[in-house]
């Protein structure tokens, strides 16, 4: 499966050979032994390491169900008549084909995937870069991709990447993508990171978004086993980003109670405060009523987390 797709989720392969993760992951551990894959937080991939980078077809096949979970959520943040900047990736593709029901909206974007997936959407234009084109991830990269972001302001960005850590932020694995993606960065007011649970913890070679930069992440539930990724998000957290977490559930949480709002991820309707275990309502040190922990409304069977910052 990972020579066929380039890079797998250890949940798909526990679906596909129908067994359990725990198992799935002793037998990565081996193969990883024998030099025949690279395990990747949450999945395994082709070996090869800081510089690889999967094509679309292979990205394509990882984390899809967290992707459109995630995709589902972002684009609640996103309001009637906005002017936004999407980046490349497969989870903002997914993204785009959300954005087009909201009206009035205006998409910049290097990716033909993103601008394919708004083609059709009446109510809503779409800006492409210049640039040449990157058949990988079928981006517009280069000079011309950064010079036509000149000047431009939005009001935020929704980006992706290839992984994702407190200590460098957001970061990719090609020189010319991570430079466009910092270009779309300098044109908006609020940056919007959409990454699933597999790249948190991640490092890859170019950095694109510093973390101190990153307003919000959207992300899924890491598996309640996987510790490095939660211990990610709180770091995340305690440096100022705020986490929107999508899921079937909140960690350790029943389903959402009668009378939670249960509106389209799109248009939310009012927040309810809903603490995680282990978590404080008000840290020490945090002015009255700043906001801490907070759940919204339900995505489908799932709720919404937003852990907001410790301190700065």
């Amino acid at each position: 499966m990972v020579r066929a797709n380039g890079a797998v989720s250890l949940r798909e392969l526990a679906r596909v050979v129908q067994t359990s993760e725990v198992t799935v992951r002793r037998d990565v551990r081996a193969l990883e032994a024998e030099g025949l894959l690279d395990r990747r937080h949450g999945g395994a991939v082709l070996p090869g390491g800081f510089t690889r980078e999967s094509g679309f077809p292979q990205k394509s096949h990882l984390a899809t169900a967290e992707k459109t979970a995630i995709a589902d959520l972002a684009a609640g943040f996103v309001e009637e008549g906005e002017a936004i900047v999407v980046g490349a990736g497969t989870t903002t593709q997914e993204l785009a084909r959300r954005l087009a029901r909201v009206p009035g909206l205006t998409v910049v974007t290097n990716s033909l995937l993103v601008a394919q997936a708004l083609a059709h959407a009446n109510r809503v234009e779409v800006v492409m870069t210049g640039g040449t084109l990157r058949g990988s991830n079928y981006a517009l990269v280069g000079s011309g991709a950064e010079q036509s972001l000149q000047g431009l302001r939005v009001s935020r960005a929704f980006l992706s990447g290839s992984g994702l850590t407190a200590e460098r932020g957001l970061s990719t694995s090609n020189m010319l993508s991570a430079s466009v993606d910092r270009a779309l960065v300098q044109a908006a007011g609020e940056v919007v990171v959409l990454a699933d649970h597999t790249k948190l913890g991640s490092d890859t070679m170019f950095q694109t978004v510093p973390t101190d930069v990153i307003t919000r992440l959207v992300t899924d539930e890491p598996p309640a086993h996987d510790d490095r990724a939660a211990t990610e998000l709180q770091a995340l957290a305690d440096q100022g980003v705020q986490i929107a977490v999508a899921s079937g559930s909140l960690t350790g949480q029943p389903p959402a109670q009668p009378g939670m709002d249960a509106a389209p991820p799109e248009r939310r309707g009012p927040r309810r405060d809903v603490p995680l275990p282990g978590q404080r309502r008000n840290h020490p040190g945090a002015a009255p009523g700043a906001p801490q922990l907070r759940s919204a409304g339900s995505l489908g069977d799932g709720r919404v987390a937003d852990l907001a910052p410790r301190r700065r």
